[in-house]
């Protein structure tokens, strides 16, 4: 009897035992349809798919093994199905028609932006507070008019910023309005020395490579950092280097405790603004660590600046606006 082809639109002709391993097969793969399959009701759709392609091909795996004895045993059965490859054809067709009936699933990703890069806590660490144009005295025998990295640094930032809460107010002074970030800090450590990048520069701060503009342009100017005092956290930039010393790159990026020092040992040097916002005494104790521009939150620190981040994008932005309305009122 001629072997019949896979795809016979009338199954009722086909003998006996192949009308029998196909409603086997049928059976069998129906238990994997939408309706009745647990898996497709599963929550996670990545899982549905895979546990639903494994069922399929087992399904067919085992009746390729299991049915061939019973239909291509008996060399006089009269099988539409020459061979064990034949059947498997047939088997794997019903397996795709059953997958056609399996609706689609879309993966929408929960995160459009990469894992944040994360910095180590500086724990319990000596903060003191100074401030834009402090004048020399018994525990900060350099005075502050300029920075490690602004010769001009009270002129640029407006005037002196004074300490006093009186004279004080929304974390500015009163006086004026600063021209720089009023949120600003001091660490132990300049990479720049005499106009070039210190030799360790390059091989121990984390981002040298990202932010390099060009020689001697200091990659850890206007770096954002977080500082922790009790339940409160505040965010300030890197705008100045001490307190009394500028080399000590194995605390700043490393593991290593601040040295001693007139001011007990102190690591970290933070703004009047830094220590309103978070209650700080003039000597004090605090936790900070570096974080991106990307990490830090709304707070009084965007507000002011012609260094900060966050004023220099709104001023980009109003200006396309303008431009923007500009160019359509000339058309």
């Amino acid at each position: 009897m001629p072997n019949r082809r896979l795809n016979d639109p009338h199954p009722a002709r086909l003998p006996r035992q192949g009308r029998a391993i196909r409603r086997h097969v049928q059976t069998l793969l129906g238990s994997v349809s939408c309706e009745n399959s647990p898996c497709l009701k599963a929550q996670n759709p990545v899982e549905e798919a895979a546990v639903c392609m494994k069922r399929l091909f087992a399904v067919c795996f085992s009746l390729a093994v299991a049915g061939a004895p019973e239909v291509f045993g008996d060399e006089q059965s009269t099988s539409p199905y020459a061979t064990a490859a034949d059947f498997a054809r047939y088997a794997m067709k019903l397996r795709e028609q059953a997958l056609l009936k399996v609706e689609p699933q879309v993966l929408i990703p929960t995160s459009s932006r990469p894992a944040v890069q994360r910095y180590p806590w500086k724990m319990n660490i000596v903060t003191t507070v100074f401030w834009v144009g402090e004048q020399a005295s018994g525990n900060n025998p350099v005075p502050n008019y300029k920075s490690s990295w602004d010769y001009n640094w009270t002129a640029n930032y407006g005037g002196t910023d004074t300490p006093d809460p009186s004279a004080r107010r929304n974390y500015i002074p009163i006086a004026f309005v600063p021209r720089q970030n009023p949120f600003y800090c001091a660490l132990p450590y300049n990479d720049v020395t005499h106009g070039q990048f210190k030799p360790e520069a390059p091989l121990v701060i984390p981002w040298f490579k990202q932010s390099y503009t060009g020689p001697g342009q200091s990659v850890c100017r206007h770096r954002w950092i977080a500082i922790r005092k009790g339940n409160r956290l505040c965010y300030a930039q890197w705008e100045d280097c001490g307190p009394f010393r500028t080399d000590h790159f194995q605390y700043v990026f490393g593991n290593e405790r601040p040295k001693p020092n007139l001011n007990h040992g102190a690591g970290l040097d933070v703004s009047p603004a830094v220590r309103d916002y978070l209650g700080l005494a003039p000597t004090d104790v605090a936790d900070w660590q570096f974080v991106e521009v990307r990490d830090v939150p709304p707070g009084p620190w965007r507000s002011y600046g012609d260094n900060n981040h966050f004023v220099l994008a709104r001023r980009q932005s109003e200006q396309r606006v303008a431009a923007g309305g500009s160019g359509a009122a000339k058309k």
